[in-house]
C-alpha cells in the first residue's frame, strides 16, 4: 500500500498534513523502515547541550518531543491494531500535553530515548507487516474521526517528520 492508495475519508482531515510529508512512492512497510532510520539518525546528531532547550517558555524540550513521538507511536499502533481487528468502539483521544508533562522525559538519557523509539517502531514494523490488504482498509473511529490502519501507518511516519522539521527550524 502507498499513500496515494488512500481515500480521503480513511482518516480525519487534520491528519492529512502528516501524510503529505511522506515519500509518495514508498510502500507503507518500506516507509516505516526508512522513516525509522531518518528519525533515529536525526536524533543521534543532536548536540548534547540542546536536549533540554526550549525555544519558548511553554514549549517542550527535545527530550520531551522524542518522548511524545514514542507515546504517540504506541497509541497509534494500538489504534491501528484495534481497527484492523474490527473494534467497533470509538477509540478515545488523548491529551498529549498531559502525557509530556507527566513523562519525566527531562530526567531521561537521550540515548535511552532513542533506543526506546527504535524498539517501539520495530514493534510497529511487525504489526503493520502482518496486516493484509483487507485489514489495512478496515474502518473504525478514533477520537471522532474515521480511520483505517493503513492511513494510521502513514500518519505515524509523517508525525515523526513533522516534529523533526520543527526541531530543525526552532531548536537547532
Amino acid at each position: 500500500m502507498k499513500a496515494e492508495d488512500l481515500a480521503q475519508d480513511e482518516i480525519g482531515d487534520f491528519y492529512w498534513d502528516y501524510i503529505r510529508l511522506n515519500e509518495k512512492e514508498e510502500s507503507l512497510n518500506d516507509l516505516l523502515v526508512s522513516n525509522q532510520e531518518k528519525v533515529i539518525d536525526f536524533f543521534q546528531e543532536i548536540p548534547e547541550g540542546k536536549w533540554k532547550y526550549r525555544y519558548a517558555e511553554d514549549k517542550w524540550t527535545i527530550l520531551e518531543v522524542l518522548q511524545h513521538l514514542i507515546d504517540t507511536e504506541r497509541i497509534f499502533q494500538y489504534r491501528a491494531l484495534a481497527i484492523a481487528r474490527k473494534e467497533q468502539t470509538s477509540l478515545p483521544g488523548y491529551d498529549h500535553n498531559s502525557y509530556v508533562n507527566f513523562s519525566e522525559a527531562n530526567k531521561r538519557n537521550p540515548s535511552d530515548l532513542i533506543e526506546e523509539f527504535k524498539y517501539v517502531r520495530s514493534s510497529g514494523l511487525y504489526l503493520f507487516r502482518n496486516f493484509n490488504g483487507v485489514m489495512l482498509k478496515n474502518r473504525g473511529n478514533m477520537n471522532g474521526n474515521n480511520a483505517t490502519p493503513g492511513a494510521i501507518g502513514f500518519v505515524i511516519c509523517g508525525h515523526a517528520l513533522h516534529h523533526r522539521n520543527i526541531i530543525k527550524e526552532r531548536y537547532l
